[in-house]
């Protein structure tokens, strides 16, 4: 019982401590347009305020399974020291930056100090849960989402024409959150520090459930970020076409809620896959994201009334599956380089991200915000040819205790 209770602890403060870190994610992004009017920035230069920071997440994921550092340093002071090295570039954007340039560098470092954040944060997770690791990592994944989300709403609040305010905001709340992180103890299931093996990054990717896992992963991450970068922008634009009153205030708050509620997704289906299975719920939910794709073109400048629910279901299931890529990796993978298996899966997860981020525009520019994200539908179509392949390997008894 007591152990029981020390899980839960454990699982509030690591979620809050993931939460409020990961607003670091797109606390420039939120505030793209004014800092564009700001500095003058181009489109391509806008868009790099996120894609540095992906390209960061990749650089210092890289680093970090290369050289084992996510099971070689504690979990407590790996996430705690790179979610304050986070908040200090964000600070400096917010203080001293006046140009984008510098502000494209510090959202690159920003990006990777977060690669000390989330997988650590999944790795401390899989160390108190071994029964129900799903419904754990969905809860941190649905974190941060949240997390995530979390600008926009700062934004629609009180930082529309105000930019610092939000960096500021976010930089406070990441450092909070890297105090909260100093308070995590390991649990049962947590591997002591590994050597440092270079032979385990191959013995990772020849892994063939593993290599199955990671496919599903990739095809997801093809969606998911051009959709978190580009909703405000389409809703916007759908918001406008439609003839709706106030539509910057209403695109913030609408872009808040659709990133935001994949945080219920996450933990739902966190729960679901514990009892179905991960490649039966990750299928499902790459369907229906996928699908929406293709109908963010039917239902674009809709009235509210259509468009709101729309963008909710879409951003409920979007995000749903993706703690379940990474728990079945967790549950795959050599229990000694956990960490390091999650940190490749997600470097090169976010390195597509840049090809679907900077994608996005180009379409755009010849089919409008209608069909922009019509594209994004391959991702989704790979994945869910990957998990049910998975599926159907003798490897997959290992997932979900056995439910594949």
């Amino acid at each position: 019982m007591a152990a029981d209770s020390g899980r839960w602890r454990m699982l509030v403060l690591v979620g809050v401590a993931e939460l409020f870190a990961m607003t670091l994610w797109f606390s420039a992004s939120a505030v793209g347009p004014e800092l564009a009017a700001l500095w003058s920035l181009s489109d391509a230069e806008t868009a790099w305020l996120t894609n540095a920071v992906q390209l960061g997440f990749v650089v210092g994921a890289l680093l970090s399974a290369t050289l084992t550092i996510a099971d070689t340093i504690r979990p407590r002071y790996l996430f705690a020291g790179s979610a304050f090295a986070g908040a200090g570039a964000t600070a400096l954007i917010a203080g001293v930056v006046d140009g984008g340039f510098s502000a494209i560098v510090l959202r690159f470092l920003t990006g990777v100090t977060l690669a000390g954040v989330y997988p650590t944060g999944m790795k401390m997770m899989a160390g108190w849960f071994r029964e129900g690791r799903g419904l754990a990592i969905g809860v941190l994944v649905g974190a941060l989402t949240v997390g995530s989300a979390a600008p926009h709403l700062l934004r629609a609040v009180g930082g529309i024409g105000r930019p610092r305010v939000v960096l500021f905001g976010a930089a406070g709340i990441a450092a909070v959150g890297g105090v909260l992180a100093l308070g995590y103890r390991e649990g049962p299931y947590q591997p002591g520090t590994a050597p440092f093996d270079p032979g385990a990054i191959r013995r990772i990717v020849s892994d063939r459930g593993v290599v199955l896992a990671n496919t599903g992963y990739f095809g997801h991450m093809w969606e998911l970020y051009a959709v978190w970068t580009w909703i405000p922008v389409y809703l916007l634009a759908s918001l406008e076409a439609g003839g709706v009153a106030n539509p910057e205030v209403t695109a913030a708050l609408l872009a808040f809620g659709t990133i935001a509620i994949g945080g219920v997704g996450a933990w739902l289906a966190g729960s679901a896959a514990d009892r179905w299975g991960r490649s039966l719920v990750t299928s499902v939910s790459m369907v229906v994201s996928g699908t929406a794709c293709l109908l963010a073109g039917v239902v674009y400048g809709s009235s509210l009334l259509v468009l709101v629910p729309f963008v909710l279901v879409w951003g409920f299931f979007i995000v749903a599956d993706s703690a379940q890529f990474s728990a079945a990796v967790s549950e795959l993978a050599e229990d000694s380089y956990v960490g390091s298996a999650l940190t490749l899966q997600t470097a090169i997860g976010f390195l597509i991200t840049i090809g679907s981020i900077q994608l996005i525009p180009l379409v755009q520019n010849v089919v409008g915000w209608q069909w922009a994200f019509a594209p994004l539908v391959v991702g989704p179509l790979v994945g869910t040819a990957a998990m049910l392949a998975l599926r159907r390997l003798p490897e997959s008894a290992q997932l979900a205790g056995g439910k594949g």
